[in-house]
């Protein structure tokens, strides 16, 4: 049983708008799935379809095997949390604490089981310190990560993440990036997110949806995706500095093996260089 399955999902916005156009696509358990596509390609469409936001104009969604409907829209927004790209869209209490408190307190949940998922949220995401300022006079980091602890307090299974890392500067790129790489084996938790930055994409998926104009048009591993240039070139996306240059390299015959990120591309360089001393 797949955690969430779309099948042949459509949606069409009042005016006509056709957003998403037979949509397919699944998430598995402990999973780190990317969602990538030029702007307009439907990823937050698709995103929001995932907890019930939105309804599907033909198609369903299927949570843990089970359509979303009124009855357990409840249960699915448990499971399944989404952290906006724009952190100001969710964040609205007057105090962090408040904020981390809010998900938790209106699942029904006792004052002694909140007050201990808002600490072990605020633990998870380094905001302790945090906890008595106010969202709105923070910077876009600790705003996206307040808004990730407000979703991570009410322990879904599934967190979806719309670019997250838009707005933060290199430190906190880094930062967010090792701790999502930590969810799917530390706390069991499935991972999608959606992002232009395709550097990121090999440090931080296992799989990958390429989506154009509303539909899914390539998806398999990241080594998969990123030896399809056409298709990253039809859907105007660049491939990584680092598998470029070595694709560059293996083409003047310098035999060197294949690497997508930071630590095996110097492994393979250097393996390389081995060789010919």
């Amino acid at each position: 049983m797949h955690l969430i399955e779309t099948r042949d999902l459509t949606h069409i916005y009042h005016g006509g708008v056709r957003a998403l156009e037979s949509v397919n696509f699944i998430a598995e358990r402990k999973s780190r799935i990317a969602v990538i596509g030029p702007n307009g390609a439907g990823k937050s469409t698709l995103f929001k379809h995932f907890n019930g936001i939105l309804k599907p104009t033909s198609g369903e969604v299927l949570v843990r095997g089970e359509p979303i409907t009124k009855e357990n829209l409840r249960e699915v927004r448990k499971f399944v949390g989404i952290v906006f790209q724009n952190p100001d869209d969710q964040i609205f209490s007057p105090t962090v604490e408040q904020d981390v408190a809010f998900g938790p307190t209106n699942l029904g949940l006792d004052e002694t089981t909140v007050a201990h998922r808002v600490e072990e949220a605020l633990h998870l995401l380094g905001i302790e310190e945090l906890r008595d300022r106010v969202p709105h006079h923070l910077s876009g980091g600790e705003k996206k990560r307040v808004a990730i602890a407000g979703i991570l307090a009410m322990e879904p299974q599934v967190l979806v993440l719309d670019e997250p890392t838009a707005g933060l500067d290199p430190q906190g790129v880094s930062d967010l990036v090792e701790f999502i790489n930590r969810l799917p084996n530390e706390y069991g938790m499935t991972v999608v997110f959606s992002t232009h930055h395709l550097d990121l994409v090999a440090e931080m998926a296992d799989f990958v949806y390429v989506m154009d104009k509303g539909s899914v048009v390539g998806s398999g591993t990241v080594e998969e995706i990123f030896a399809r240039s056409e298709l990253l070139a039809r859907t105007r996306l660049n491939i990584p500095p680092i598998p470029k240059l070595i694709r560059s390299l293996q083409e003047n015959g310098i035999p060197i093996e294949m690497a997508y990120t930071y630590e095996d591309a110097k492994k393979s360089f250097l393996e390389a260089y081995a060789r010919r001393v």
